[in-house]
């Protein structure tokens, strides 16, 4: 599959909430939430007044002219956050273009945007059983900071 890899333009910022609701992991027979979730407190951190912040960057990935994938960080209170001076990142490709290596190269590409604004780490959340993110981010250079009952916190460093 060809797909061209971009930072995202202010005018496409309003399709944050597509990839985000996609972000969500849903576990093998769980019902998914409904799109109305992403408008909780807690979610709305990742995407509310985007553009705004100094570590707010994003990069989506495009198959003949579609975004299928973004990649995007922030410095804010999420189930990453670990201070106030790390963005955290998010990752979100639709489901009909995974394994296809977007998910790899929009992360390469924000990891070196987010090194090259000079930030010494990124952090995220994944869940557990989210074997192939896991995996995904420790290919990728990611170590687990900490972690809860159901989640890691990981951390690239640069």
């Amino acid at each position: 599959m060809k797909f061209k890899i971009r930072e995202m333009q202010a005018s496409e910022y309003g399709a944050l909430e597509t990839f985000l609701y996609a972000a969500i992991y849903i576990p093998a027979g769980a019902v998914k939430p409904a799109h109305e979730i992403i408008y909780q407190p807690e979610l709305q951190v990742y995407i509310k007044n985007f553009g705004e912040g100094t570590a707010d960057f994003c990069f989506v990935a495009e198959v003949e002219n579609e975004i299928v994938g973004a990649a995007w960080s922030r410095i804010m209170n999420d189930y990453g956050h670990i201070d106030n001076k790390t963005p955290s990142l998010a990752l979100s490709v639709l489901k009909n273009f995974r394994r296809a290596g977007i998910a790899t190269a929009l992360m390469k590409n924000l990891l070196e945007k987010i090194s090259a604004e000079k930030f010494k780490r990124v952090s995220l959340s994944v869940q557990k059983e989210n074997l192939p993110a896991v995996n995904l981010y420790k290919k990728l250079g990611f170590k687990i900071f900490a972690e809860n009952e159901s989640e890691y916190i990981m951390i690239f460093e640069n």
